[in-house]
């Protein structure tokens, strides 16, 4: 029986089969039993990254509910949980997390293991707000790393290589509310010559475009309080979706309401289709002082991209020091790209724009689809050697590697 697909049919998974356990002994055991087996978290990623020529592992069956450790302002949260339901219960009790992705739909797990991220020049990636991490390892051990420990930096950003994670501790902080506002009129010259001012504007800042033209599209605003002004630029005078001809009802309020920041901080609202369902995504960190030159570089081509692109997201994440994360060791700037879901059309176009912005320090988001390998990938991560040894000891037998993971690391 097939798995079924990634959320937007972008990859058809070869797995033979789905298993869901419903207790750590049991999760265990399944690990012990199988040679090869993945996490499978809520099919946000675009290609085979979480496939296996084994079993699939659905980790929403483990029992557990959302704990908050008030003295040590963490939460205790269950890997397969979304991130809009862990946000939804956190604001109740009045907490919050610093960062949201623009979907929250996608799992917690899944998001931590690939770098996944919000936006804003102070606020670091997903990942960078956790505080401990628990799996079930390659022999079947169940084993906890906290912040601090030796091998924590390696085991978050971990790409499932390390085991099966069931439960993750993230950072939390009182509960605040966000205002959105959707600016326009930004022309492209202003950008390049202003990019530091405009990424700064506010608490997290996404740009949007289609690269072509004199105007760069949309500049979307999240403030922790009044909104601020940007010269050259003018509010929407009514709500907007990023992608054009898409339903607004999908996106989170914006016209400078304030509200609580989960429903402000990602871009979609929980109970409706994010982006556009049928589509391909690409992304890339660079870092941040690069900024300007990258967005110099891909509008040189933009005229290539533009044909086959629904919309282009320009973000920055704050650096951090987990070994596999985009932003390890440095600010970083993130430039995605929603693609029609042509594979034909789009790879050509992929391998493109790694020509022009792997020169420039570019690392590929790790769930999304990208064309750099091995030889090309491992040498942007000063950690990976330090990396892939961590993944041999928690997994001694390659129970957890799979076509991706030899494709991409070597392994």
């Amino acid at each position: 029986m097939s798995v079924g697909t990634t959320w937007a049919g972008s990859h058809t998974y070869a797995a033979r089969a789905l298993r869901r356990p419903t207790s750590l002994d049991e999760l265990s055991a399944l690990v012990v039993a199988e040679p090869r087996l993945r996490a499978l978290g809520s099919r946000h990623s675009f290609t085979d990254l979480a496939d296996s020529p084994g079993v699939l592992v659905d980790v929403t069956g483990l029992r557990g509910e959302v704990t908050i450790d008030a003295a040590r302002r963490v939460a205790r949260v269950p890997a397969g949980l979304r991130y809009g339901d862990v946000a939804t219960t956190l604001h109740e009790a009045g907490w919050a997390l610093g960062a949201l992705a623009s979907l929250p739909h996608i799992s917690v797990a899944g998001a931590v293991a690939t770098g996944t991220h919000g936006s804003g020049n102070t606020v670091g990636s997903l990942a960078s707000t956790v505080a401990a991490v628990e799996l079930v390892d390659g022999r079947g051990s169940q084993v906890r790393l906290e912040r601090g420990d030796a091998d924590f930096a390696g085991a978050v950003v971990a790409l499932g290589l390390l085991g099966i994670v069931t439960t993750l501790e993230l950072d939390v902080e009182p509960t605040y509310d966000v205002s959105q506002v959707v600016l326009e009129g930004l022309t492209w010259d202003a950008l390049l010559a202003r990019v530091d001012e405009v990424t700064a504007a506010a608490y997290s800042v996404s740009v949007f475009t289609r690269w072509t033209g004199d105007l760069v599209g949309q500049v979307w605003l999240k403030e922790r309080g009044t909104p601020r002004e940007l010269a050259g630029t003018h509010p929407a005078p009514e709500q907007r979706h990023m992608i054009a001809g898409m339903s607004v009802e999908n996106t989170t309020e914006q016209l400078g309401v304030p509200g609580p920041w989960h429903q402000r901080l990602p871009h979609f609202r929980m109970g409706f289709t994010p982006s556009a369902g049928e589509e391909l995504q690409s992304e890339y960190f660079v870092p941040r002082a690069r900024l300007a030159e990258a967005l110099a570089a891909v509008r040189a081509i933009g005229h290539l991209v533009e044909p086959e692109l629904l919309v282009s997201e320009v973000r920055t994440v704050g650096g951090d020091d987990l070994w596999l994360s985009g932003a390890y060791g440095g600010d970083a700037a993130a430039l995605h790209f929603t693609w029609q879901r042509h594979p034909a059309q789009v790879l050509p176009l992929v391998d493109r724009l790694e020509e022009v912005l792997l020169p420039l320090g570019a690392r590929p988001h790790w769930g999304k689809v990208f064309r750099a390998r091995a030889d090309v990938v491992r040498p942007r991560y000063p950690r990976m050697d330090d990396f892939l040894d961590l993944a041999a000891r928690f997994d001694p037998e390659g129970r957890f590697r799979n076509e991706w993971t030899a494709r991409t690391l070597g392994r």
